[in-house]
């Protein structure tokens, strides 16, 4: 059990996350990093980044990214590529939840970032559940031999296709825009079971017990189309804390409510970056904030007053 257990598990692969993690392997703590996607998050779909300090010279929010996740590894980090799905907080271990496993840490940096929404489209929550879903990996397996779409332009979303595709008969990749944000030869465009449909919005869901259509708009123009599952990727700026079902207090907008210290309600417990929603949404921010709660990690762990600030 002593091997397995984690001094911090960071939530998010974010500059929050990633920020705390360098600075949380750094101080000698056992740390992993759970992360949806490399590919999701605002930074990663930032096309230029040149106002963080230290940058010789512009670069994609991508290769920033990548930057920051070498850097937590070489001091000893661990990375997986991993959608959590649930936690338990309120014990002295924590236990974190993702589809392939369970992880225990003596401390969790709750940083995933706020591009989640709110349900828009008539019909996606009154069939949450029923045929609306908004993890790919979690419930392909209930749509073998049906008919699913996703919903979004975003590489998360090209990739969600490819897990459902499979499953699914066939999987529909619906972009309200003309040109999806990946490269035409993108692996999961080649698998002959998905069909794009660009340049259109789903305006409704509907069915009986389940989903059993979608209503498409094109060109001023809306038509039906019959299927089985609904996968939503769109983007907006609402906190990603679905996850955390109310395991730790959060705003009347959502937020997860932290003190100064990043410290959430929940002791052993903190937060880092736009999940937080801070005033200004700017990496230097959320890296700041990644900071602060590895060094009130570390504190907690070694029942310390105050935090150490350096470590060389």
């Amino acid at each position: 059990m002593a091997d397995a257990l984690y001094d911090v598990i960071v939530i998010g692969g974010g500059p929050g996350g990633l920020s705390a993690a360098l600075y949380a392997s750094r101080a000698k703590l056992k740390t992993l990093v759970l992360d949806k996607s490399k590919t999701a998050g605002s930074l990663a779909y930032a096309s230029l980044i040149e106002n963080y300090p230290g940058l010789e010279k512009p670069m994609t929010g991508g290769e920033l990214l990548d930057v920051f996740r070498k850097q937590a590894e070489s001091f000893g980090a661990a990375y997986k590529e991993e959608q959590v799905i649930g936690a338990s907080l309120s014990d002295d271990v924590k236990e974190v939840f993702t589809m392939e496993a369970s992880y225990q840490g003596k401390t969790v940096i709750i940083a995933t970032g706020s591009m989640g929404r709110k349900a828009t489209i008539r019909g996606e929550e009154e069939f949450l559940g029923r045929g609306v879903s908004y993890c790919a990996i979690c419930d392909a397996a209930f749509f073998k031999g049906k008919t699913v779409c996703v919903l979004g332009d975003s590489e998360e979303a090209a990739k969600e296709a490819g897990v459902l595709a499979r499953f699914a008969e066939t999987v529909y990749l619906i972009s309200p825009s003309q040109k999806l944000k990946v490269e035409e030869d993108y692996p999961a465009l080649q698998i002959s079971n998905i069909k794009l449909l660009l340049g259109r919005v789903v305006t409704a869901i509907e069915g009986g017990d389940a989903v059993e259509r979608i209503r498409i708009k094109a060109s001023g123009v809306e038509n039906e189309l019959a299927l089985d599952g609904v996968f939503v990727y769109l983007m907006g700026n609402k906190p990603i804390i679905d996850f955390l079902q109310g395991a730790v207090e959060v705003s009347e907008e959502g937020c997860v409510v932290t003190n100064r210290f990043m410290e959430t309600n929940i002791p052993g417990v903190f937060s880092a970056g736009d999940v937080t929603c801070t005033e200004a949404r700017q990496v230097i921010i959320a890296a700041s904030h990644g900071c602060l709660a590895a060094l009130a990690a570390e504190k907690h762990i070694f029942g310390r007053k105050k935090a150490k600030v350096d470590w060389h």
